[in-house]
């Protein structure tokens, strides 16, 4: 039981900031604090619900040395997140129900809600759709193959109406791998200056644009992964526009970095898709500010520091996300003005928990009691070693971000304070 008093209540569904007290008893919120409740002083402070990230690699089964299903979520919990969606691509692949139903047991334990997402393809090979029902029944929140594209248009188009039959949602990682494979950076100055084969925005503008229409065509939902450039803004954008269930998110390093980041960090700033043009990080702004975007997540990717240390050609590409993800977006569109903070965690709770059916968002009456309390103008610098992440690889290291996490709640009992996690 707790009563958190004094603070300033984001409610991300009604646009509305205001100074109130919330009182939780048997992990709901309620209309009156209960005996001996333990209090927690959030003046100052801001209140939200507690983030909801649907896109993050939790590395389990297969790759536990990388991260696991506790670790992550001890890790999620410390950047504000209570729920989180892992993608199907460990070893392996989570693409049958007894995966599901594995994912689902691991992680009953686990200080926030995690949820499993299932491959599209089997083995995510692109060649075969795994049971979508089954799936569905064993508890997958979407399905995905991502960290590949279904490459095969038919069994893309199959795979959509299979997933609308079955009230379900594939997340597409959009990049066409003929103009992709083996290249580490942007296409752009950066490979130019390296002398690198670089990953070109037209690779995932197309890929956006053929699942669109394929979509269309199903009469099928569809939602985008890690949007990265200005033109993939501008087609979905269209897209919405003429009619098409589409959705999106980008996460923070696409509205924060740039290629330029990979000369001075190299492996650390490798993800796929890959950091872009100062162009492309203002697109993906705009992007978020007017609507089209609608999802802010990670795509929390965690690596061990000696397979970073292979170099920008041969290390995997991918960041840790977690612990920065709430104070990146506030560094970077509400002290910038760009963004009010009620559009922001609105990106960042209620939007995906209605996208996906997640029962999360909500800070009233009757409402799960997963919070997030955070102060929005503390200024800190990144400490990788500090993560709660078993992997530090993050091009965030070092750098100074305003805003920072003080108490995550979840299902009313405190899984994270500051400097300290049970």
């Amino acid at each position: 039981m707790l009563f958190v008093q004094n603070g300033n209540v984001i409610d991300p569904i009604r646009g509305t900031i205001e100074k109130r007290d919330i009182f939780i008893q048997n992990g709901m919120i309620s209309d009156k604090p209960a005996e001996k409740a333990e209090i927690v002083d959030a003046a100052g402070l801001y209140i939200s619900p507690g983030l909801v990230d649907i896109h993050v690699h939790f590395r389990q089964p297969g790759f536990e040395y990388k991260e696991d299903l506790l670790s992550g979520a001890k890790a999620a919990a410390a950047g504000g997140i209570t729920s989180a969606a892992c993608m199907a691509n460990t070893n392996p692949v989570i693409d049958s129900p007894e995966w599901v139903r594995y994912i689902k047991e691991k992680a009953a334990d686990a200080v926030i809600g995690i949820y499993p997402i299932a491959a599209v393809t089997i083995g995510q090979a692109g060649e075969r759709l795994t049971d979508f029902g089954a799936l569905k029944e064993a508890g997958a929140c979407a399905l995905s193959d991502d960290g590949m594209p279904v490459s095969n248009a038919q069994l893309m188009l199959e795979a959509l109406r299979k997933a609308e039959e079955n009230g379900l949602i594939i997340i597409a990682h959009s990049e066409d791998f003929n103009m992709t494979d083996g290249r580490s950076v942007n296409e752009g100055a950066v490979s130019k200056k390296l002398g690198v084969k670089g990953r070109p925005c037209v690779a995932e503008e197309y890929m956006i644009a053929r699942d669109a229409m394929l979509a269309k065509y199903a009469k099928a939902k569809i939602h985008i992964a890690h949007v990265s450039t200005s033109g993939s803004v501008d087609i979905i954008r269209d897209c919405k526009a003429s009619g098409i269930d589409i959705s999106c998110e980008t996460c923070p390093q696409y509205f924060m970095l740039t290629e330029d980041e990979v000369i001075g960090k190299g492996a650390e700033a490798k993800m796929f898709p890959p950091l872009r043009a100062q162009k492309d990080v203002e697109g993906i702004i705009k992007g978020l500010t007017d609507g089209t975007i609608d999802i802010i997540a990670t795509d929390h990717a965690p690596h061990a520091e000696n397979e970073k240390r292979k170099g920008l050609l041969d290390a995997p590409g991918g960041m840790v996300g977690l612990e920065t993800s709430l104070a990146a977006a506030l560094t970077a569109l509400y002290h910038t003005k760009r963004m009010n903070l009620t559009d922001i965690i609105r990106k960042m709770t209620v939007n995906p928990a209605a996208r996906f059916g997640l029962h999360a968002g909500g800070v009233n009456i009757g409402d799960r009691a997963d919070l997030v309390i955070f102060d929005a103008h503390e200024v800190w610098t990144v400490k990788p070693e500090k993560f709660l992440s078993k992997s530090k690889n993050t091009p965030f290291a070092g750098m100074t971000l305003n805003g920072r996490v003080k108490y995550t709640i979840y299902g009313g009992n405190i899984v994270y304070r500051f400097d300290r996690i049970r």
